[in-house]
């Protein structure tokens, strides 16, 4: 902190960080605010143009990078010309090889401060950290969250019915803290007390599985593509696990995985939702009480939904004319939410299309509400397809394909049809040694979708890989791109 202030860090300034899951990560997540500056975590997976505009446009003072991504950022120092310094996080010997301007090591920004610790009151509605959308349809947009707003949703992920941090869990995020604060799930294990471990590089396969099983970890959050690879792997090779709880949000996770990790290994997957705009955790899906005699086929029903909100957030799901859709598990709607932590605007101003005028935040997410208040995301407004009139959800399809046993990832997009007017494509990626059956796979979505809705078989395409985005989420930008060619 003092280091900071040393260095002339004035309040209400954007101090960047550029870095891995680690500890001195974590520290720059309190150190920051702490100073009355705005912690602006950057994704390190940004595509270039992305980057540079959000460094300018946050106007960052300040770069604390890790020492093997300070490469990507000596592409463009011609064009981030606002930032005054770069703190390479690493030992002093290894400073050598860095090319960064007006640079320093971590260690050695940190000994210029003094030891003692002056803090300042802060007023708890100034702002604390700034995240940036992914910017799927344009540049990113800048979300700001409040001192008031990051102690809030910490206290919603701490409860028993939100992620159910305590003080005796051990906890690891996968999920990036440069991803919407980790989740928020740093912020609320240093409010609980309990163990935090960070993955840093070791994010995939046989090193997170060692990481967890070593490390005795009991609640684990990711994107569904990390559990998928994770569960791959723990089927050929066996650990002792100790992980009763394991998140998945960032997009909908397939019931088959579901199952799987909890039949196979123990595993329960909690399903949650949420996005940049809301802090992030807005929904989660634990089963209630009354639930638990359920047979299987019902409980899976309802662990693949993303569930009911959260203490302090409302929902609701309206039509194109802004009128509430029935909660009978059919009728899909938009999803509109609010609540303390949900953004009301906004870093560059209000975007009067994202909110409703009494305050609700538009999400573009489209979702069917049942009777019991269990929210089921069916697509993106974007992704829905138009097929004769009626829309085809993408994610539905999705989830149908990734059933196939020899099926590892499934992506459905639209393209054009003269006469339907539009027509699912899927991009299927095989399990390694298996084969893509798209026969099987037709025939199987025959059962679930009308004829006119299916995909033809040449459009049940076998790829090696389906292209992601900076957030692991498939990336159908470049999917549509891929077919307009």
């Amino acid at each position: 902190m003092n280091a900071l202030r040393n260095s002339g860090v004035k309040p209400s300034e954007a101090i960047a960080t550029f870095c891995l899951n680690h500890s001195s990560h974590l520290e720059l997540y309190f150190a920051i605010p702490c100073v009355r500056a705005i912690l602006h975590t950057i994704n390190v997976r940004l595509f270039p143009e992305q980057l540079v505009y959000i460094i300018n446009e946050a106007k960052d003072k300040f770069i604390f990078v890790d020492k093997s991504l300070t490469p990507i950022l000596e592409k463009h120092l011609g064009e981030i010309g606002n930032v005054k310094k770069f703190i390479i996080i690493d030992d002093k010997e290894n400073m050598e090889s860095a090319k960064l301007p007006n640079s320093i090591s971590y260690e050695g920004f940190l000994a210029s401060g003094d030891e003692l610790e002056r803090f300042e009151p802060i007023d708890e509605l100034e702002a604390a950290g700034i995240c940036y959308t992914s910017g799927t349809t344009g540049n990113p947009k800048g979300v700001v969250y409040s001192h008031r707003s990051t102690y809030l949703h910490s206290m919603a992920v701490c409860m028993g019915d939100g992620l159910g941090l305590k003080e005796s869990e051990a906890v690891l995020p996968v999920v990036p803290m440069f991803h919407v604060n980790s989740w928020g799930i740093p912020f609320a294990s240093v409010m609980t007390g309990c163990k935090l471990v960070f993955p840093g590089k070791h994010l995939l396969g046989a090193a997170l599985a060692e990481l967890l099983e070593s490390e005795e970890i009991t609640i684990t959050a990711g994107v569904p593509t990390v559990w998928n690879v994770l569960y791959q792997h723990l089927k050929k090779t066996k650990y002792n696990l100790k992980i009763h709880t394991m998140v998945v949000g960032g997009s909908a996770a397939p019931r088959g995985l579901i199952e799987g990790f909890e039949k196979d290994f123990g595993i329960a997957i909690l399903h949650a939702w949420g996005m940049t705009e809301t802090s992030p955790i807005g929904t989660v899906s634990h089963l209630r009480s009354f639930m638990k005699d359920w047979d299987d086929e019902k409980r899976y029903a309802y662990r693949a939904k993303q569930g009911v909100p959260v203490t302090g957030v409302e929902i609701r799901a309206v039509d194109d004319d802004g009128n509430e859709v029935p909660k009978d598990g059919k009728t899909p709607g938009e999803l509109l939410v609010r609540g303390p932590w949900i953004t009301g605007s906004y870093r560059e101003g209000v975007s009067k299309e994202s909110f409703t005028p009494d305050g609700w935040f538009r999400t573009g997410d489209v979702v069917v509400l049942d009777q019991l208040g269990y929210m089921q995301i069916t697509d993106r407004k974007k992704d829905l397809i138009k097929t004769r009139g009626e829309w085809i959800s993408s994610v539905d399809m999705e989830n149908l394909v990734m059933a196939d046993p020899d099926v590892l990832e499934a992506a459905v997009i639209g393209r054009k049809d003269p006469v339907r007017e539009e027509a699912p494509v899927i991009f299927v990626v095989a399990l390694e040694g298996k084969q893509v059956d798209a026969k099987r796979i037709h025939d199987r979505l025959k059962e679930s979708f009308a004829h006119w809705q299916l995909p033809k078989l040449e459009d049940i395409r076998t790829v090696s890989a389906i292209p992601k985005t900076s957030v692991g989420k498939f990336d159908k930008k470049n999917l549509r791109k891929l077919i307009e060619e």
